[in-house]
């Protein structure tokens, strides 16, 4: 994967070595002073765009534009850094806090600025995002799998996976290491969009492979009442299933790392890699050992709360038992 020595890369690199890193990444700022005195508009526009020059990480400002109305004033910024860099970030928070000690507002846009506020929408965003989805499966497996211990170390075993991935695509993609091994051109800062669509789609897989595994358990101990011998039962019969499942989606995510794109690339490395942890470090390994060693532990529910929770019976136990009537 060339991607340095695509037409888009060249002129990113030609124009950041004549004219400075900033020069691909401007700043729009509007200076609005609407709320100044009537007579000292345009004195306060004027003394904001002092303030402006006077600060660090600034290699080139415009003379301020008033509007018609006198009220605002746009000018445009070159900072000193790229606009993927973390000076750049904080150069445009900086600017913004400038506006407690004026009479004036400062407004700053731009897609340099727009790209740092979706990030950091996005970043307050996960928290809330995964713990909703996590929040709402332990419960839904609560009621599928009438335990409380198999939904836990579910949801326990899809944070570490989550944690895994994650500092897998920092190690790779924003540290640079085994960088060039995937054609990754250079080190630069995750995708802001990448944690978000990561966990959704991880999580929906992961979920899939703990029921395909969890269930058939849980059938053979119905049955059996053996904790060992369930746990047996299901890695033969299921695991096959989610080995076959997890390696599909391995070489399907894997297939994206050879695509020209960089965001389609970088996306396909962490997914596969998630995926390959999720499959069999966790679903595989991790779960089947913790279960082995709790032993019926597993599957015990206080009675009170046995009574409470309505009956999903998505192994058929229900027909098994009238059949057995019947015989």
């Amino acid at each position: 994967m060339k991607g340095k020595e695509t037409t888009e890369r060249k002129g990113y690199d030609l124009l950041a070595e004549g004219f400075g890193k900033g020069f691909n990444g401007p700043l729009v700022v509007i200076i609005d002073a609407s709320q100044a005195d009537k007579t000292m508009k345009s004195k306060s526009i004027e003394k904001s765009s002092k303030l402006l020059e006077k600060m660090d990480g600034i290699k080139q400002i415009t003379p301020a534009i008033p509007d018609p109305s006198g009220e605002y004033a746009m000018l445009t910024i070159l900072p000193r850094s790229g606009p993927e860099d973390k000076e750049t970030k904080q150069l445009v928070k900086d600017i913004r806090n400038v506006s407690s000690v004026t009479d004036t507002k400062f407004l700053v846009t731009g897609s340099t600025a727009v790209n740092i506020d979706i990030s950091d929408r996005l970043s307050e965003a996960l928290p809330k995002f995964a713990g909703v989805i996590i929040g709402f499966a332990f419960v839904l497996m609560i009621l599928v799998f009438r335990s409380f211990l198999v939904p836990l170390k579910a949801v326990l075993g899809f944070l570490m996976t989550l944690t895994a991935t994650l500092g897998f695509a920092v190690f790779v993609l924003q540290d640079g290491h085994l960088a060039p091994l995937f054609g990754i051109p250079a080190a630069g800062p995750l995708l802001n969009f990448m944690p978000v669509l990561v966990t959704g789609i991880l999580f929906g897989l992961a979920m899939d492979y703990e029921v395909f595994l969890v269930s058939r358990m849980r059938e053979e101990f119905l049955l059996s009442h053996d904790a060992k011998k369930s746990v047996i039962s299901g890695l033969q019969h299921s695991g096959r299933v989610v080995t076959a499942a997890g390696l599909i989606m391995i070489f399907v995510f894997a297939s994206f790392i050879f695509a020209q794109d960089l965001i389609i690339k970088t996306m396909g490395l962490t997914l596969a890699f998630g995926v390959l942890f999720d499959a069999f470090v966790i679903r595989m390994t991790f779960i089947p050992a913790c279960m082995m060693l709790l032993g019926r532990a597993n599957w015990y529910l206080p009675k009170w709360l046995a009574r409470l929770l309505p009956h999903i019976d998505i192994e058929g136990e229900s027909i098994a038992q009238k059949e057995k009537k019947i015989i």
